[in-house]
């Protein structure tokens, strides 16, 4: 009983309205760059094209939840700070997308980027928290 208590008590604390609004961004973010992504396919490797798509994800994602999602002021040590975060995920993006397609299967080139923003967007959420308001639970 009491791990279920536990359980429900961060389950509520994570999906807040701030958990929301950056699930909103997210989508918005992700659209943004999985469209960039597929046209940069057409003329670039699969790698590069995450990666450019990637980065332009960074600079929309750090505006929009400093604004939007946590209600902060943007301030330079914080935006210096925020791709760290990105850092870390592309890297662990990059070995889950090679992974996908070198050895599950080529034919998930399209939708591997689908599979990499469930797997990571948690993360992100507690990480960017951290960086814009400086406390990961309110």
């Amino acid at each position: 009983m009491r791990v279920e208590r536990d359980l429900h008590i961060l389950l509520t604390k994570f999906l807040n309205k701030e958990f929301l609004k950056f699930l909103i961004i997210g989508a918005l973010n992700f659209l943004l760059t999985y469209l960039i992504y597929l046209l940069m396919l057409m003329r670039f490797n699969y790698l590069f094209s995450y990666g450019f798509s990637y980065l332009i994800g960074i600079i929309f994602s750090y505006f929009m939840n400093t604004f939007y999602v946590f209600h902060e002021k943007a301030s330079i040590k914080k935006a210096m700070s925020f791709p760290i975060i990105y850092i870390v995920q592309f890297l662990f993006s990059e070995v889950i997308l090679y992974f996908l397609v070198e050895h599950i299967n080529n034919k998930i080139l399209s939708f591997a980027p689908i599979i990499i923003i469930i797997v990571t967007v948690p993360i992100t959420f507690l990480l960017s928290k951290y960086i814009i308001k400086g406390k990961l639970i309110k």
